[in-house]
């Protein structure tokens, strides 16, 4: 029996645990980027389109294409954006089916630690855009426990349960990005940590918010009742929850840009 894996298949529930995260941070990605208007973009693993749709609304693209390999995702992406600016098609980020230089831009968000083989999707970014053309990405820093969901992983690990990890968790360091951005050959390479945070209306809304994280919620099904009312427990005793009731949650993503050669 094959392991289980991390899957983004139903693009309503994505947009309410990581869509709103993807756009919280993707607005501060955008602002260190400050690309220029009238760019031919290309949005790698583009989900349900949290991320297309920023690009839309803020940076003024010629186009955007949005790939993604999921088809329910896709589904969302289209309904999300009707617009004739963005175009969403299945594809796989290790083969993009579009010809060299066909893009002025290209982006994955939070998508690097999911690729099979991070470096073929990097080198199909400096394939895809011109010469002079950036590549881009930011990602959660899980490593280091920059993840949305990292208070409810803590408590799992500590009861000895082990939810399920990103496949190329380092991937998503500083180091690991570098190391991809540099063997892709992209020239004038900037990182930068970016810092967002997320306020929910109370305790339960974080905890059944974040429990249907993908990484999550295979491991709870599993869980005994008495084991998941445990679990709930002790995150509530360790999240931060304001006078008001609202818990107010960080998370910490790293970004890198570069320049194809030209």
């Amino acid at each position: 029996m094959s392991a289980p894996t991390i899957k983004f298949d139903d693009g309503a529930v994505y947009e309410r645990m990581m869509g709103k995260w993807s756009g919280l941070a993707g607005r501060a990605f955008i602002d260190w980027l400050s690309p220029p208007p009238n760019l031919r973009w290309v949005d790698i693993g583009c989900g349900n389109g949290a991320f297309t749709q920023l690009l839309v609304e803020h940076c003024a693209p010629m186009t955007v294409e949005g790939v993604d390999p999921s088809e329910g995702q896709l589904a969302f992406a289209r309904e999300r954006l009707a617009t004739s600016v963005a175009k969403f098609r299945q594809g796989d980020a290790m083969a993009l089916p579009f010809a060299d230089g066909t893009f002025d831009a290209a982006v994955m968000a939070l998508v690097v630690f999911f690729i099979p083989d991070p470096a073929r999707g990097v080198a199909e970014m400096a394939r895809v855009v011109r010469p002079g053309g950036l590549a881009a990405a930011y990602i959660w820093d899980v490593v280091s426990g920059g993840g949305p969901s990292e208070a409810i992983i803590i408590q799992m690990k500590g009861m000895g349960f082990t939810p399920l990890r990103a496949p190329k968790a380092e991937a998503s360091t500083p180091e690991g990005l570098h190391a991809l951005w540099t063997r892709a050959g992209f020239a004038d390479i900037e990182a930068r940590v970016l810092r967002t945070r997320r306020t929910f209306d109370d305790f339960e809304d974080y905890w059944s918010t974040t429990i249907a994280a993908p990484n999550l919620a295979p491991m709870l099904t599993t869980m005994a009742t008495a084991d998941v009312t445990k679990l709930k427990s002790r995150v509530r005793e360790q999240v931060p929850i304001e006078a008001s009731g609202r818990v107010s949650i960080e998370a910490h993503a790293n970004a890198i840009v570069g320049r194809r050669p030209g």
